[in-house]
């Protein structure tokens, strides 16, 4: 056979030639697939010349594949069907029910925002594969700028141009003072700032949103930054020294609702301050010079509907 075969017939020869097996007549397959019967004929001529041989038999009472016709009609079997399927996929991805998702946050809005946006997303699509990364937002922001997320939740870091992006005003975030459930301060209402120096602190380090959002808290209520602290951006770190110490720790408001929450059972409490700590806002972020896929445009539709 021509190994040029491939590259000179179409889709719709192969039909033709899997309805004619199928029927036994050219009329017939010629009727099942719209075609004028001369129609037909010339394009069976066309398939059995690429072929360089007969692709049926003709007898009076119809049509039967040749060898060749056979190797024929098993082949177009797979080739039509891979055909079907890359039009379904196509279809799918246009409206945005199945596709890759990349999508990088800090840590706030990533529980109270992306996490309910992906499990309504997949609720009716389960087929959209989303990834999620997590981290600060200056790795995060690189990473957009590298293409390596479709949008970001993040603060634009210092020395950012914000002209790259397309950027989606979002919220600020509350900072939740964790702390074991059975700590000295828990239950206590507007427990003041300085009630809390004498214990140790697990903080993220310095320069952070949270640090400096914790910072400009004693500063405003006149109070000095607590001593005995240890910096950590691990969450485990955090929770090992929540469950043996009486530490404090700040964390963002989604972040801690998810923690002091009874099914987890982490025997967790946020403390009762006088004060409200409010951490810097976040964005949404786009590269300007990245079109958005469709299932990325559903999922950002998702997580807007959550600020």
């Amino acid at each position: 056979m021509p190994t040029s075969l491939a590259r000179r017939l179409k889709p719709a020869q192969f039909r033709l030639v899997l309805k004619i097996a199928e029927t036994g007549t050219l009329q017939a397959a010629a009727d099942a697939l719209a075609m004028s019967q001369p129609a037909a004929s010339r394009a069976l001529a066309e398939i059995e010349k690429a072929a360089g041989a007969p692709v049926f038999y003709r007898h009076p009472k119809g049509m039967e594949p040749t060898a060749i016709g056979a190797a024929f009609v098993r082949h177009a079997r797979v080739i039509l069907a891979e055909f079907d399927n890359l039009a379904a996929e196509i279809a799918t991805l246009g409206s945005g029910h199945s596709g890759e998702v990349r999508i990088g946050s800090v840590t706030g809005p990533a529980v109270g925002c992306l996490v309910p946006a992906i499990r309504a997303i997949r609720s009716v699509s389960p087929a959209i594969e989303p990834t999620l990364e997590v981290g600060p937002s200056q790795e995060l922001v690189r990473g957009l700028e590298e293409a390596r997320f479709d949008f970001v939740l993040a603060r634009l870091p210092p020395g950012s141009d914000a002209r790259a992006f397309r950027v989606l005003p979002a919220r600020s975030e509350v900072v939740s003072l964790l702390a074991r459930a059975d700590h000295p301060l828990a239950g206590r209402r507007k427990i003041p700032l300085d009630a809390l120096t004498d214990y140790d602190w697990i903080i993220q380090e310095r320069g952070s949103p949270i640090r400096q959002a914790v910072e400009a808290a004693f500063h405003g209520a006149g109070v000095a930054i607590p001593g005995r602290i240890v910096n950590t951006s691990s969450l485990l770190v955090v929770l090992a020294f929540l469950a043996e110490t009486y530490a404090v720790a700040p964390m963002t408001e989604e972040v801690g609702g998810l923690l002091t929450q009874s099914r987890l059972a982490a025997r967790l409490c946020a403390l009762d301050t006088e004060r409200t700590m409010t951490v810097s806002p976040f964005f949404i972020l786009q590269n300007r010079a990245q079109q958005l896929p469709r299932a990325a445009e559903r999922v950002l539709a998702e997580v807007i509907a959550r600020l």
